[in-house]
């Protein structure tokens, strides 16, 4: 098992694909909690989608947009339920279509239908450059991603639509509704606040509205923004869906590629460079993390109080620290300096390198520093 992502702790809020993302994560070392922050409703279930369905079979579209693969099988399988799946598919086989992506076409091509047009890089961009210039006045169904609430996940896409002269019916397959309340996801978006993880994963933008709308509830948008604008990342599968933390100016980190197996390679790549801490001393190379140590690329777990001297001084490197400064950096420091001498005796234990650890008589102690290759959030 690989140990890049050892002493990092991540939080993931997906609804679907969570274990798959949660298991690539701990393959490399990670410390993983995972609350879903939103539940599906059930398609059978859903009534708008319902509705909207047998609305199309009544009066077909003209044009049909599919963004996903896995919304238009839904789709279709939910309408298989109600027993209405050879007469959609029949209504829609008169629209010109256009899906975004070749999982998009497969699953269109697999009910039977054909798809006029479909862009090489996935990009809803080039389906409204395709389709703007003689769509004015057409019956466009477009398939949504996934909705919560009155969140819509491509406003843009939608009013592009409507200002090219369509009359749009949005389709909305995969609603969703937001965690109950009371719950894991309470304490989970507690934990963020209080920064007690080093990243959050978002696979959509409903977990993202679903997130800060539980913080406000909760009393704690302030303390939450903090977090995600200095020591939490919110790490996100792409920009629609970082799009909401975008508008509050938390910055957000995302794959080139919008799939799960991309976020989970583009966490593993950038958390280490965004929140480690590295340098050289007595010939060893150090990686302070969050939970953990690194040296000469072994894990060291260090318990709280040697995690603490250790980025005491590793906030002042090669520089003597003193032994009342150490003394307030351990967790309930209202012990005497005997305190610091065992934390001290203790790190320099799991470290394996006495010398790593300095004494500085009468003063403290510091890192025997050679150099120091660099500093992370």
């Amino acid at each position: 098992m690989s140990t890049s992502l050892s002493g990092y702790r991540v939080a993931v809020t997906s609804a679907r694909r969570a274990d798959e993302l949660c298991t690539l994560l701990r393959r490399h070392g990670a410390s993983v909690c995972a609350v879903p922050a939103i539940t599906m409703i059930d398609l059978t279930d859903d009534v708008v989608l319902h509705g909207r369905t047998e609305s199309l079979i009544e009066t077909p579209p003209d044009v049909l947009v599919v963004t996903t693969a896995m919304g238009f099988r839904g789709w279709i399988a939910a309408a298989e339920g109600w027993g209405i799946a050879d007469r959609l598919i029949a209504a829609l086989t008169t629209a010109r279509i256009v899906a975004r992506g070749p999982k998009a076409v497969g699953a269109v091509r697999t009910v039977g239908l054909s798809e006029e047009w479909s862009p090489d890089c996935e990009s809803s961009a080039a389906m409204v450059d395709y389709l703007k210039a003689d769509i004015a006045g057409s019956r466009m169904a477009v398939q949504l991603h996934g909705t919560t609430g009155d969140w819509d996940p491509a406003p843009e896409l939608l009013d592009q639509f409507r200002r090219a002269g369509a009359e749009v019916l949005p389709i909305p397959v995969y609603r969703w509704r937001p965690a109950q309340p009371g719950g894991e996801f309470d304490q989970l978006t507690a934990q963020l606040a209080q920064r007690q993880f080093d990243a959050v994963s978002f696979t959509s933008a409903a977990a993202v509205m679903a997130t800060l709308t539980r913080a406000a509830d909760l009393g704690i948008s302030d303390a939450l923004l903090r977090a995600l604008r200095s020591d939490v990342h919110a790490m996100c599968v792409g920009p629609l869906t970082a799009r909401p933390l975008a508008l509050l100016n938390v910055p957000t980190y995302s794959p080139q590629r919008m799939r799960l197996g991309a976020l989970a390679r583009h966490i593993i790549d950038e958390l280490p460079r965004l929140r480690t801490f590295t340098l050289h001393a007595a010939g060893h190379r150090i990686e302070v993390r969050s939970s953990c140590v690194l040296v000469d690329g072994a894990a060291k777990a260090l318990s709280p109080s040697s995690m603490a001297t250790l980025r005491a001084l590793a906030h002042q490197p090669g520089q003597v620290v003193s032994r009342q400064t150490l003394l307030e950096a351990l967790p309930g420091n209202g012990a005497n300096t005997h305190a610091v001498e065992t934390a001290i005796l203790r790190l320099r234990t799991t470290l394996g390198d006495k010398n790593i650890v300095a004494t500085v008589v009468k003063r403290g102690y510091r890192l025997a520093v050679d150099e120091i290759d660099q500093v992370a959030g």
